[in-house]
């Protein structure tokens, strides 16, 4: 699979613009269809459950699932990052993108979201809606483990 990470910029009218700021093949990862493979991709290309501090990343796909682009959204201090769902909708807005995976890291090791990271992806999953591009997950990284804060909702709902 060949992942492309993009940042943006302002360009000479001081709009946001798409810059590509690496690209790599990775024959290894095959799909993403599943929040394990997603773990595993962000753990190989930024080697996400090793980082010091929090890293927040937006995985841009198209309908089919298939990577637009990856982005690193937010990086903050060893308990928190701050990321406000702008930055989050310029992007996908600007790739083009139908559907989205956030994801991020907890340096402590343990997967288990916060209070935080819930309140965020209800945050998100509203704009999302509102903008027709579906939040298709948000997973938090811990140390060679990984919460797929969707799958905990649906439990959650099966069991209510």
């Amino acid at each position: 699979m060949r992942i492309t990470c993009y940042k943006t910029m302002l360009d000479d009218d001081r709009k946001n613009i798409l810059v590509k700021e690496s690209s790599g093949n990775y024959p290894e990862i095959r799909e993403l269809k599943s929040p394990r493979k997603v773990t595993e991709m962000l753990n190989r290309v930024f080697q996400a459950s090793k980082q010091a501090e929090e890293h927040t990343y937006l995985i841009a796909t198209d309908m089919k699932m298939k990577i637009i682009g990856v982005f690193e959204v937010a990086h903050g201090i060893v308990d928190a990052s701050l990321l406000n769902p702008r930055e989050i909708f310029v992007r996908l807005c600007l790739c083009g993108a139908a559907t989205f995976i956030i994801a991020h890291n907890h340096p402590s090791g343990d997967s288990t979201p916060s209070k935080q990271d819930y309140e965020l992806t209800s945050k998100i999953e509203q704009a999302s809606k509102m903008l027709g591009v579906e939040l298709l997950d948000h997973i938090v990284i811990g140390n060679m483990e990984y919460t797929s804060i969707k799958s905990l909702e649906r439990n959650q709902k099966m069991v209510n």
